[in-house]
């Protein structure tokens, strides 16, 4: 493990300490239910199947997979074994890597669907081979057994505000850009609504996109179409609902000539904290990988022993096809030059070292990042 990830896997501990008593609760005092003897009897021998959906935002092979190997390792003792694969952005593959899953006979699936929609049927096969299943940041359709990811209308409403908030009083005297995610991803249609939430009636929204599979070179595009289509003078701001796809669309803005307006992100990757620290990003969302990726750990071991998920999970979320599924939703904060130390670097995740290179070293200075 590198020198990040041991302080990532530190803020497991620390980011998440009330999911892991609760859990704890859990293994020690669940009991009662009809199947529960014969499962548990596997004790901390298990093996858990991880499927990741894609490798173009930083986020899973950094921070997601082994948070969640990790905490996995921790719960049993070390005896775990974790069988992991990532599709990619391919629905197909990752349907075929479910398959696979099935085969290699894992006690149950922690999964983080491409799409959402079309990896129903895999979860039923898998449902149907008597392996449970734990939807993991996205909420996939099928009989998931449980879900884990932040309040996603909150996250959209959140990055709408703090656009808001950077126009101030001259929110009206332009067009916005709206770039939302991927169709095929639940989550994209939860920001888009807490984004509108917090927009509507107060912005002008000259242009507004679905962004095919998030990809940064596809905001890209988006965006330099708007540009021609609006005008270069008249867009005063833009809503980016990831930083893979603000950076491409920081580009397109830059190279159209137009700097100095508010562009949103999330996730708080490296290249994005850069970008706000010298002004060309305004925000991103900061979701604290940590306590999500403990909370898919621990519940997916609970199923995997045949134990009770009632102190895990405190919340109850409904899909198109499964109702009232225990889940654990995790808060985010807004993340502006101004609070980099409370959040990315007091949580581990960076140091100011890594943030602050060549370049962004002297803006890091004038805001005491250290």
């Amino acid at each position: 493990m590198n020198t990040r990830m041991r302080r990532a896997a530190v803020a497991v501990a620390a980011g998440a300490m009330a999911i892991s008593l609760a859990a704890c609760g859990s293994a020690e005092e669940a009991g009662g239910d009809n199947d529960s003897t014969a499962t548990a009897a596997k004790g901390d021998d298990i093996k858990v199947g991880l499927l990741l959906p894609e490798n173009q935002t930083a986020r899973y092979e950094k921070f997601d997979r082994p948070l969640i190997e990790e905490k996995i390792k921790e719960l049993t003792n070390g005896k775990a074994t974790v069988d992991y694969n990532n599709a990619k952005q391919d629905a197909n593959l990752q349907a075929q890597q479910v398959d696979t899953m099935i085969t290699n006979k894992v006690d149950v699936l922690i999964l983080d669907a491409v799409d959402a929609k079309a990896i129903k049927n895999s979860v039923q096969k898998a449902v149907d081979a008597g392996i449970k299943v734990v939807a993991y940041d996205r909420l996939a359709e099928g009989p998931i057994s449980a879900y884990t990811s932040f309040d996603n209308v909150q996250v959209g409403k959140t990055q709408g505000e703090a656009l808001l908030k950077a126009l101030g009083d001259k929110a009206k005297d332009g067009q916005i850009v709206m770039m939302n995610g991927s169709v095929t991803d639940p989550n994209a249609a939860m920001f888009k609504e807490g984004a509108h939430s917090a927009l509507d009636g107060k912005v002008n929204i000259g242009k507004e996109y679905d962004t095919k599979e998030w990809k940064p070179e596809n905001a890209n595009s988006n965006m330099e179409s708007a540009i021609s289509a609006i005008g270069k003078d008249k867009i005063i701001g833009v809503y980016s609902a990831n930083d893979g796809m603000a950076g491409g669309i920081i580009t397109a803005l830059k190279a159209a000539g137009i700097g100095d307006i508010p562009v949103t992100g999330q996730d708080a990757e490296l290249a994005a904290v850069q970008r706000i620290i010298a002004g060309d990003q305004y925000m991103s969302v900061y979701k604290p990988y940590a306590p999500e990726a403990s909370a898919a750990a621990e519940m997916a071991v609970a199923l995997a022993q045949g134990k009770s998920l009632d102190s895990i999970a405190k919340d109850k979320v409904d899909s198109d096809s499964a109702k009232a599924v225990p889940s654990v939703l995790v808060d985010v904060t807004s993340l502006t030059k101004d609070n980099i130390n409370d959040t990315v670097i007091k949580d581990g995740v960076y140091t100011a070292a890594e943030i602050c290179t060549g370049k962004y070293k002297a803006a890091c200075d004038k805001l005491g990042i250290k």
